[in-house]
């Protein structure tokens, strides 16, 4: 016997609820993309084009994140996909990752490049441009603070323009370090540390998406607790073969096997088990198999 529930596809969905922050976003940042390549090559900053390529980092992203929130919510016509198409916003989160990851390796490159020859860096540019980037990563922060705190896919999306914002820092320091200094290095130097805090969130980042793809607990989930809060309701034997983890964002999952030693209290086992799962640990889908205590074959099974 199970208690299941609908999939529901597309409501209640977290990274759908925000499709038009991302969208908004991913007009914002792909114009001023377009503005700092410009710029970056005719200044020859690095700074300045180890930031676009960011926001080149940032437009796939944002773009990638907008179609998997509409795959998301898209209605399975094959009858296939029974858990619908929702892991599709966490393979955008991967290639967030991804690309955070690529344009961290090319500025090392770049940097290592640069090495013994002397650039020549226009500050002019860099300050302009850096401080028309960091008003457009301010505003696209608000936009998509209060979804990145539901949504892994939006997430991925938040921490781009996070580094992004540090990037359009860096960009005017190093631009004021040129100016006052009349040291090109700055440049270098600077681009290199954005280089670097663009890898360590993609490495966070990235930890959080393949817990996901792993099909680890989720995060904040307790399987001992579940495990005892299952087993003390009333009815209720033992608890085995317990499975926990997240489709996607927002959407935890869990099956198990309960032993009851009444067959008759079956139904409010199963209303009680749902209960403490829906409110102790935020668990709103359960498939949940009802045994008598003298059930045979579960410990059969090889894997």
């Amino acid at each position: 016997m199970s208690a299941g529930h609908g999939h529901g596809h597309g409501h209640g969905h977290a990274g759908g609820r925000h499709r038009w922050r991302l969208a908004v976003s991913f007009v914002l940042i792909g114009l001023f993309f377009i503005v700092e390549l410009a710029f970056g090559l005719l200044s020859g900053s690095l700074s300045l084009l180890s930031d676009a390529g960011h926001m080149a980092a940032d437009v796939v992203t944002l773009g990638a994140a907008l179609v998997a929130t509409r795959i998301a919510t898209r209605p399975d016509t094959t009858g296939r996909r029974s858990y619908g198409s929702y892991r599709a916003e966490v393979f955008a989160s991967l290639l967030a990752v991804a690309m955070m990851l690529g344009v961290a390796v090319y500025v090392v490159i770049e940097a290592i490049s640069r090495i013994g020859r002397t650039a020549e860096v226009s500050s002019g540019p860099m300050l302009v441009v850096g401080a028309i980037g960091l008003i457009v990563n301010v505003v696209a922060l608000l936009l998509l603070r209060s979804g990145a705190a539901e949504s892994l896919n939006v997430k991925g999306a938040y921490l781009e323009v996070v580094a992004d914002t540090a990037g359009s820092v860096g960009v005017i320091v190093a631009g004021w370090l040129v100016a006052t200094t009349g040291q090109p290095v700055w440049d270098t130097l600077v681009a290199l540390a954005i280089g670097a805090f663009v890898a360590v969130r993609a490495v966070s980042l990235g930890r959080q998406v393949f817990a996901v793809l792993g099909q680890h607990v989720p995060e904040g989930v307790d399987a001992t607790a579940v495990a005892t809060d299952l087993s003390a309701i009333d009815g209720v034997c033992d608890v085995h073969d317990l499975h926990l983890w997240t489709l996607t964002s927002g959407m935890n999952v869990a099956t198990a096997h309960l032993v009851t030693s009444d067959p008759n209290d079956n139904h409010a086992v199963l209303d009680r088990a749902r209960d403490v799962l829906l409110r102790r640990h935020h668990i709103a889908h359960a498939t949940l198999q009802v045994e008598p205590t003298d059930h045979q074959g579960c410990d059969e099974l090889g894997w």
